[in-house]
């Protein structure tokens, strides 16, 4: 028994060594952050009152899955173009993709955010093209600037 059970985690370090690399840290934050942002995702629908629906919480692991998929990509072609530049650059960008969502679930949970991090969430979010901001002002940020290099009138 326990030949075997060597024998497959010795098969699936293979095939995650083949498929990402060596596994660094940054690698490991991502995942931890896909995780938090699936779990505070999760909490905030329930607080919210719309419950849980199946089909949203299958979309959200399949985006997450879908991201894995593009990290496989970049690995890949780090190692055609003889370079160790796309993947690094794709998981920091997911990394910062999977903390502002964890940083807006927060908000949605109504937890205190430091008035700096709302205010980076908010110029991110207008830059990106989105009109709907999902961190809510609260009652702590109603007289905050629309462009938060404005002083407060």
């Amino acid at each position: 028994m326990q030949v075997q059970a060597g024998a497959i985690t010795a098969i699936m370090g293979a095939m995650v060594s083949f498929s990402f690399g060596i596994w660094n840290e940054s690698l490991t934050f991502l995942l931890v952050l896909m995780a938090i942002d699936y779990f505070t995702g999760v909490t905030a629908a329930i607080k919210e009152g719309s419950g849980l629906n199946s089909n949203v919480g299958f979309w959200g692991l399949f985006k997450k899955g879908l991201i894995l998929l593009v990290l496989i990509i970049a690995h890949r072609l780090d190692l055609i173009l003889g370079v160790d530049a796309v993947m690094g650059s794709a998981v920091f960008f997911y990394m910062m993709n999977e903390l502002l969502s964890v940083i807006e679930n927060y908000g949605r949970l109504g937890l205190p955010l430091p008035e700096q991090l709302k205010r980076i969430v908010l110029v991110l979010r207008d830059r990106a093209g989105e009109s709907k901001p999902d961190v809510p002002a609260g009652p702590e940020n109603e007289d905050a600037p629309e462009n938060p290099k404005e002083p407060k009138s």
